[in-house]
């Protein structure tokens, strides 16, 4: 997948498609693995994403297939379209698109759209969970039914784990320290990246608590909504991470907020079943992401991250970098469309991306990997009771008042 990426790029000519350093073959530096390692680090987030629309009811087989498919052939073209100097979409070309090429500095529509358009397609075809739209029968439901999670806890500490790591992907873009004015840049990256989460959380949280209110009178805070509102903004800021002022990033994270409880309500409606919502956080705020760059890079931080004269349509130019990114949309939805719909129609064909409906009852734990992830079963009732007999029998007497006389 790299050398579809990056492969033979230098910036002189453009091609659809990278074509050398097949298994890294003629790369020995320092600066060329650690490249590879940083993109492989990229691939597998946006693979990731799809595993959990997906989750309880998709075939192992499924997951190894459309894995190799997404990181060994759709998203390397994405990449090298937008990130390689070989890209008819990229910043880093000798003739950029339009004067300046896409500005998705860590991947809001590279990374989380290929994934999150990825997993609107997967789900579409792989149908909901038994029980979510439709009961056993196939009738439709009067209300969807929602699965709760079996951890709050451990959703908390996932998000900030996703979060700290975010810090990784944005910052960590620039692609260097040293050099004159990159420590400016990921300084930036990681303070516009913390105003957009936290902007996010507290949007989508508070925003669902009205609404919540408005619907049935009761004030209640969804520790949810809060979680999936910071990852929100941290997908919506992840393109314009370096080009964008602080508050700017503040904004985005905002709108992200109302872009994912929107995006969410939508599947709904549409009866598309995400098991985590990654959808709206990643498709719906991938796309935001790309958007806002358009709307609110400053044409200072733009000169200085990518040297470009190109920059957002509230600074008064006229909509030509939000022309860009809007392109950038079109073409991810379209080339992801184009070999995965088939793709995953051909899988289903094959009776290979769904499980039964009983495996799907028992549980893809049990049913595919030997054994529930939890077990909750307990000692048995005879056993408990053995041990409060041995328990009682061990017991010591105390003797009376009137005994010790």
């Amino acid at each position: 997948g790299y050398a579809f990426a990056y492969g033979g790029a230098d910036g002189s000519f453009k091609s659809f498609i990278g074509n050398q350093d097949f298994f890294l073959i003629n790369m020995h530096g320092g600066d060329q693995l650690i490249g590879f390692f940083f993109q492989f680090a990229f691939a597998a987030t946006a693979a990731t994403i799809v595993a959990g629309t997906v989750a309880e009811r998709c075939k192992f087989e499924a997951y190894i297939a459309y894995s190799l498919m997404l990181t060994g052939f759709v998203y390397p073209v994405v990449v090298h379209a937008i990130w390689s100097s070989a890209g008819f979409l990229s910043a880093f070309s000798g003739t950029p698109f339009l004067g300046s090429g896409m500005i998705d500095f860590a991947g809001s529509g590279v990374v989380h759209m290929t994934g999150g358009v990825t997993a609107l397609y997967a789900a579409k075809i792989l149908g909901p969970r038994i029980g979510r739209f439709y009961d056993a029968d196939g009738n439709e439901l009067p209300e969807p039914v929602s699965f709760p999670p079996h951890s709050v806890a451990l959703q908390v500490l996932g998000t900030f784990i996703l979060w700290v790591g975010w810090y990784g992907f944005n910052p960590g873009s620039t692609l260097g320290i040293s050099p004159a004015g990159y420590g400016d840049v990921a300084a930036l990256c990681a303070v516009t990246t913390t105003l957009a989460a936290a902007a996010g959380s507290v949007s989508a949280m508070f925003t669902d608590m009205i609404m919540t209110r408005i619907k049935t009178g009761e004030t209640m805070y969804d520790i949810t909504m809060c979680m999936n509102g910071a990852l929100s903004g941290l997908v919506g800021i992840t393109a314009g991470c370096s080009v964008c002022e602080p508050w700017a990033a503040f904004v985005i994270g905002i709108i992200a907020g109302w872009v994912y409880i929107g995006f969410s309500n939508l599947l709904v409606k549409l009866k598309i079943d995400d098991a985590v919502d990654a959808i709206p956080v990643h498709f719906g705020n991938g796309m935001w992401g790309c958007i806002a760059t358009g709307l609110f890079a400053s044409p200072g931080l733009v000169a200085n991250a990518y040297g470009s004269e190109n920059y957002g349509a509230f600074y008064g130019q006229g909509g030509k970098l939000l022309a860009i990114e809007i392109c950038g949309i079109l073409f991810i939805i379209g080339w992801v469309g184009v070999i995965m719909i088939p793709y995953f129609l051909l899988l289903n064909a094959m009776g290979l991306f769904r499980v039964d409906a009983l495996e799907e009852e028992v549980g893809l734990d049990i049913s595919h990997h030997k054994g529930a992830a939890y077990d909750m079963s307990g000692p048995s009732e005879e056993a408990k009771e053995k041990y409060e007999i041995s328990t009682s029998q061990r017991k010591l007497v105390v003797p009376d008042d009137e005994e010790n006389a």
